[in-house]
């Protein structure tokens, strides 16, 4: 920082002016540098990253609760060789479950004072190592209003002085013999659960497949400090909250197919009745075999009857999302995409489908709502059937409430900590040059292309309604589903109708754009960083989900020497037979940046019944030979400038340019 002249303050006096409001004496300018230079020298808040969550929402709340094995990892350091294995895995599963832990104690426990003691203390303990890298006003913060006095004389009183030893020992009985302390170990438990993830980055799809998109939803509305980075199927439900009805329609196919009909109905109460209605009437005498969902994966246990009624429905769908899409490739021929309209390449006489002048049989012939002459053309019940269905997301006010959170806390991608985080791709030709997208009369190419596609998907959900504008962009929005082009996409095509209705796997295959090969190289990940304005260096990373690492094939996640790291093993149960696991969360702290694998998660019940932890491995990426400060941060770069204006502002007190207020 350069030396503070008399002509800066001058050219920053309006801006001191207004700052002098908030700093109205020399001593406040004062007391405020001190505080952000102390903040400045402490440890880096532990950021979490996790991907591609899709719905499996026990998992995700088990991970954020064990912050990936970071409670784990402070109950070893603080417990080491003093508490029993089990014990240690008691205080773990209270620290995550605390509710229903307490409830199944009070059963078992004889002496419950004595336990109560006992634990409070040892809650205390990992809450000091917890909240140790935050300044007092962080964690004060943090503190449920009803204990904060309580924990802030806990947290910060020494135990080693034997007075203060008892003054702890006091407060734990008087907790006690109150009767407060189930609500205190609750608040504790979870003070802990906040302290441990200082930020969490989403990078990517929350919703499809999995049943509990709404209550992961609902869990990030309420958390204390995260971001999200949207994925293919998030623009997806953002496509269809904004009114686009062929995005609507692969929202409720995929929730037929995976047989997860819960966040629909009960999530965002989505009327499903006139589809049943329609696809029982429609295919009463069909057995639709081909479209019975993957019961593997469902959200509940169906009987044969609505099991019938949700096959039939998936197939109703299905064939109405064929043509919605057809009339988006043709109204907007720029997106290129004639060659996914399929259903006129059927001989519906003969039940072939014709291809490159090659015959496959389908799987399915019967087509009661299709006219051979005119294929695309929605049928009257039909197009009753999607306003009805449109009308029904359009007025979910929390399916509204949930997209407002995506859009506020979301974006295409992040810069953080000179790491850069995007869901699926950007876009390159096959030298590795980034390949010039034509959106409008506009082309645009890499950190570009990413910003122009964020704004068209805002553009479409917040725009007036009829505008050209807001027209265009909402076609896009499916364009950014399924488009060759697209960020969030990037193949060749998808292959829907293939992999129902042809049995012949050559043409289910969808081939990937030349990033995901290119990404393998350290110099095309270091163009990428740069163009996204990240200075490549040995602590810079992409950091990316979509494509599920398949870990039995012998996959790894890191990439491109250490430059990328993908974090997709599959949350997703339908993934978990092709990746051999569930899941990767990254972990960067103050000593280093820690990579964790998942084994597949039992259930909520098993991990508070029998301390049942998700096992996990860690791999450690790199470690700092120094720790980590805030001032090696993105936020330590904007308290250095502040620190620096509120420098000038005293500079400005002191040689009268600025009088200090009276505070009266």
């Amino acid at each position: 920082m350069g030396t503070i002249t008399p002509e800066s303050i001058i050219s920053d006096l309006r801006y001191l002016q207004l700052l002098s409001r908030s700093f109205p004496t020399i001593a406040d300018a004062s007391t405020e540098i001190i505080n952000l230079e102390a903040i400045l020298n402490l440890p880096k808040g532990t950021e979490h990253f996790l991907t591609d969550i899709h719905g499996e929402y026990e998992a995700f709340q088990h991970v954020l609760k064990n912050a990936s094995g970071a409670v784990k990892r402070k109950v070893n350091e603080i417990f080491g060789h003093t508490l029993r294995e089990s014990e240690k895995k008691e205080i773990c599963t209270l620290i995550y479950y605390p509710e229903e832990k307490l409830q199944l104690i009070k059963e078992q426990e004889t002496d419950l004072d004595d336990w109560y003691l006992i634990t409070l203390n040892q809650l205390v303990k990992v809450c000091q190592n917890v909240s140790s890298k935050y300044t007092r006003s962080k964690v004060r913060k943090a503190l449920p209003a009803e204990f904060s006095y309580i924990i802030q004389e806990l947290l910060h009183e020494s135990s080693v002085e034997p007075n203060k030893h008892a003054y702890i020992n006091v407060i734990i009985s008087t907790i006690i013999s109150t009767k407060r302390a189930d609500d205190f170990i609750i608040a504790m438990c979870n003070l802990i659960q906040r302290l441990t993830i200082d930020s969490l980055h989403i990078v990517g799809d929350i919703y499809d497949r999995g049943p509990g998109a709404h209550i992961i939803m609902d869990t990030l509305c309420d958390y204390h400090n995260f971001d999200i980075q949207w994925g293919n199927h998030d623009i997806l439900w953002m496509g269809a909250a904004s009114g686009n009805d062929a995005c609507i329609a692969n929202v409720i196919r995929m929730s037929m197919r995976y047989a997860n009909l819960a966040t629909l109905e009960d999530g965002y109460g989505i009327n499903l009745l006139p589809l049943a209605t329609f696809a029982m009437d429609t295919y009463a005498d069909d057995a639709c075999a081909i479209f019975a969902p993957k019961m593997n994966f469902a959200d509940a246990n169906y009987n044969e009857k609505t099991l019938r009624l949700i096959t039939q429905m998936h197939k109703a769908i299905t064939i109405i999302q064929l043509k919605l899409e057809a009339e988006i490739i043709d109204r907007r021929p720029e997106f290129g995409m004639a060659n996914r309209k399929l259903l006129h390449k059927i001989d519906f006489e003969r039940g072939v489908f014709i291809y490159e002048g090659k015959e496959y049989e389908l799987r399915d012939a019967n087509f009661p709502t299709i006219d051979p002459a005119d294929p695309y053309r929605l049928t009257d019940e039909e197009r009753e059937l999607v306003d009805k269905i449109h009308a029904s997301f359009m007025n979910s006010e929390k399916l509204k409430k949930h997209m407002r959170c995506l859009f506020t806390y979301g974006g295409m991608y992040l810069v953080c900590n000179s790491n850069l985080l995007y869901h699926a791709s950007v876009p390159l030709n096959e030298d590795g040059s980034f390949k010039h997208v034509r959106i409008g009369k506009k082309e645009y190419w890499g950190h570009k292309l990413l910003q122009k596609t964020d704004q068209l998907i805002r553009t479409a959900y917040f725009d007036e309604d009829g505008s050209k504008e807001k027209n265009f962009a909402l076609d896009y929005m499916w364009y950014m589903w399924c488009g060759p082009d697209a960020p969030s996409f990037d193949k060749d095509k998808m292959a829907t109708f293939e992999r129902y209705f042809i049995a012949d796997k050559a043409l289910h295959k969808e081939s990937k754009g030349y990033y995901y090969t290119l990404r393998n190289r350290a110099d095309i990940c270091d163009n990428i960083l740069a163009e996204f304005g990240v200075e490549p260096g040995p602590h810079s990373h992409i950091i990316n989900g979509h494509v599920p690492v398949k870990i039995i094939k012998g996959e790894r996640p890191i990439k491109a020497d250490g430059k990328l790291l993908v974090i997709d093993g599959g949350f997703s149960k339908a993934y978990q037979p092709e990746t051999g696991i569930a899941g990767y969360t990254l972990v960067y702290h103050s000593h280093g940046m820690q990579l964790v694998q998942h084994d597949p998660f039992q259930s909520r019940q098993k991990a508070i019944e029998e301390g049942q932890d998700i096992k996990s491995t860690t791999f450690v990426i790199e470690f700092n030979s120094q720790r980590m400060m805030v001032k090696d941060t993105d936020k330590g770069k904007q308290l250095v400038t502040q620190i620096q204006d509120l420098k000038k502002l005293l500079v400005a007190y002191r040689t009268g340019f600025i009088k200090e207020k009276e505070i009266f």
